[in-house]
């Protein structure tokens, strides 16, 4: 952990319904605030690739896109990328 422990992982998920409310944007401040006060330097997060809105949330954030795992995620029948991304504090 010494390595990393200026990291964080974010899993976040929004319920369609009250998508476009700024509910992700507030959540992301807060996350955030925690981390700096936390002495973390870096956010990361992965996303499924084709998912716009959460790609557009994750932007307007100031998240980067650095790399992408190539149809590591199987569901719907088909494969699908990942997206990584992140935000440094």
């Amino acid at each position: 952990m010494g390595r990393t422990r200026h990291s964080a992982k974010i899993v976040i998920g929004i319920h369609e319904q009250v998508r476009g409310k700024g509910i992700g944007t507030k959540l992301f401040q807060k996350m955030e605030e925690h981390a700096r006060t936390n002495e973390i330097r870096r956010l990361e997060l992965s996303v499924i690739a084709n998912n716009a809105p959460a790609l557009s949330l994750y932007h307007k954030m100031g998240f980067e896109k650095e790399g992408i795992k190539r149809e590591s995620l199987f569901f719907d029948g088909k494969y699908h990328d990942e997206y990584f991304l992140s935000k440094l504090l």
